[in-house]
This record gives C-alpha cells, structure tokens and sequence, in this order.
C-alpha cells in the first residue's frame, strides 16, 4: 500500500513526469476562508532535486494559491495515475510565489516554456512524500492536451493580460492580497 517518505525517489520522480495532470490544494489561515483546489497541465512542472519542485503558474481567473502561499506557505500537490496501474502521490510542502521581477526568477522558470500567458512560477520545498493505492480512482486514457490557454494568451497579447492581471489576480476571493497586488 502506501509509503511515507522525506524526499522524491527515482521512481516516483518518473511516475510524476509520466503524469498530465495534478492538482494544487492551498488554504487560508481564516476558519471561514475558502480551500482551493487547482487541476494544472500543459507541461509545467518540474522537479528541481529531490526536495525541491516547482510549476509554471499560467493566467487564470484567480490566484488562490499565490495568495495563500504568501499568507502560510502551506500547499499539498497531487499526481494520479489513471492508467491501468493505480497510485496515489501526495507532495506536501512549504510554497512561494516568483514573479518576474524576483532576482532569483531566470533560475526558477528557467525550465519552463516561455509562454505568453505565464504570470508567475510556484517553488515549493517539499516536506512530506505519501503514495496511497488509488485503487478507487477510474482509469482514464489520455488524448491531447488543450491549447485553449495558449490561444487565449495569444488573443488576449502581452497588455491585455497584465490588465487582466490587475483585473483579476490581485485578490482572492477571500480577499487576501497576492503577491501580484503588493508591488512587484
């Protein structure tokens, strides 16, 4: 069944890369605030080391998990498998958002695509490892991946999405600033 571990092994180093999918979860620190659940692919994520993984964070509707990051830092990723060989992986870890303007940003999002629609990077260093079966998710086949954001970067240009941005990135929805709002 599962395994606890400290760091990314091999092994579950390929399992993620075989992956198209995986999910972010963040929370604020508010009883009340909203837990965000983000599903993210298109390529974007990589493992830096062992204990260290970091995403391409493209444009979206909001920006949870920055703003919770930059509250608490706490995120959980998740990777399953929905092919014919069931697992679970769960990443927990301590996140920051880097931004363009961030000295360290050339090394982080150096391994990602320069896309158009990439607003920032997550870094996160992992603190936990945990595989369970996945015996209970279905299996699944992949097709392609969708080029829809891309598309709607491309359509939106390089000042319509730093408006968009401003429009729709700076808070979240429990009104928690992003690091996008605190003036990088």
């Amino acid at each position: 069944m599962g395994k606890v571990l400290d760091e990314i092994p091999d092994d579950l180093a390929a399992f993620i890369r075989a992956q198209h999918v995986f999910f972010v979860a963040t929370a604020p620190l508010a009883r009340n605030g909203h837990v965000n659940l983000s599903p993210k692919g298109l390529d974007t994520f990589r493992i830096l080391d062992p204990k260290r993984v970091a995403y391409a964070d493209m444009t979206g509707s909001g920006n949870e998990t920055s703003a919770h990051l930059a509250e608490n830092s706490r995120t959980t990723l998740m990777f399953c498998s929905f092919d014919e060989h069931p697992k679970i992986l769960r990443l927990y870890g301590r996140g920051c958002t880097v931004l363009p303007a961030d000295p360290d940003w050339k090394d982080i999002a150096g391994p990602f695509h320069d896309r158009l629609g990439l607003r920032q990077t997550i870094l996160i260093d992992i603190t936990r490892v945990m595989t369970s079966c996945g015996f209970g998710v279905p299996r699944m086949q992949f097709t392609e991946e969708r080029d829809l954001l891309d598309e709607w970067a491309t359509k939106k240009g390089k000042a319509g999405l730093e408006a968009y941005r401003r429009e729709k990135n700076i808070r979240s929805i429990d009104g928690l600033i992003t690091p996008l709002g605190d003036g990088h």
